[in-house]
């Protein structure tokens, strides 16, 4: 089985539950572990595999806490980083359907360093690049650019998921759109939402979105699209995978847990050759990592909403 090098924020996540999606009507919030990357090695460790997290939290209470969840879930957080910088923090609003409003006070995270001893250890393995915050400037978004070097130099399977947050690039989002494209050019496999593919593509139908995409770069795309499934796109060939029907409450970590799942089972192979030919072979992956994000979505909060292998 191949390890799994997930890039990127461990974050505080406080959770003001049932109180709408509007943070300025939210008066109790719940401290959860979160920060997208650290969501998918749990999410992947949680299934049996070997999530390794890279990332940078403060040396304070709440990155002590972070790294004790994510131990806890069997993550390898050897190469996690401390900082003087207080930990991230983000805090999020869920309305009776899931649906989240966001806000984010940046910290710890954005202090990544790059770590140039790690090379050795990567060879054929997996590089997972899924961090809300990596493009947003500091010593993270220039460790993410070398680290990307480094899966291209080591013959690595390169995941990315651009998890766009419209609170992060008001007014900007052209610059998160350039910023995006050298790493749908490079990697092997792109995870979207809807909104990510159109808007990056700047196509509003997402068939040709994902043409558009492909011709960037990337072989292997798939759009999370909610209760519709996901629309996977490979070699010419296109398919809407259902999902399972359930009854969300916090949709929060849904994304994460498909792509650690989907990344879980390639990883589980030994060897990137069939995922990267056989469509119906992803389909069915694709099929189980829908049913993962959907389980997912029916407890609050990321980590501990994550499926097991029994649960799946």
């Amino acid at each position: 089985m191949k390890k799994i090098y997930c890039i990127g924020e461990l974050l505080i996540d406080f959770v003001a539950e049932k109180q709408g999606s509007d943070l300025s009507q939210a008066f109790e919030f719940t401290k959860k572990a979160g920060g997208a990357p650290a969501n998918v090695a749990c999410a992947i460790s949680k299934l049996g595999g070997n999530g390794i997290f890279i990332g940078c939290v403060g040396s304070d209470p709440f990155g002590s806490f972070l790294l004790e969840t994510l131990k806890n879930e069997g993550v390898d957080i050897s190469l996690t980083q401390l900082s003087d910088t207080f930990t991230t923090l983000a805090f999020v609003s869920l309305s009776e359907d899931g649906e989240r409003d966001f806000v984010f006070n940046r910290g710890a995270d954005k202090e990544l360093k790059y770590n140039a001893n790690l090379r050795k250890n990567l060879h054929g393995n997996i590089l997972h690049l899924g961090a809300a915050t990596a493009l947003l400037g500091g010593p993270l978004e220039k460790t993410y650019t070398k680290y990307l070097f480094d899966g291209l130099t080591k013959e690595m399977f390169i995941s990315f998921d651009p998890n766009f947050r419209s609170d992060l690039w008001k007014d900007d989002e052209e610059t998160f759109i350039k910023k995006c494209m050298p790493f749908v050019e490079k990697s092997h496999l792109c995870k979207f939402s809807q909104e990510e593919a159109q808007l990056i593509s700047g196509k509003e139908n997402i068939e040709e979105a994902c043409d558009f995409l492909h011709t960037v770069g990337t072989k292997i795309i798939t759009v999370t699209l909610g209760k519709d499934g996901t629309l996977l796109s490979m070699n010419g060939t296109k398919k809407i995978i259902p999902s399972i029907p359930v009854t969300p409450v916090d949709t929060t970590g849904a994304g994460d847990a498909f792509i650690g799942c989907l990344l879980y089972q390639i990883s589980d192979l030994g060897n990137f050759d069939p995922v990267m030919k056989d469509f119906s072979l992803l389909e069915k992956m694709v099929a189980t990592a829908n049913k993962a994000g959907a389980i997912t979505t029916t407890n609050y909060g990321a980590i501990v909403a994550l499926p097991t292998k029994e649960q799946l």
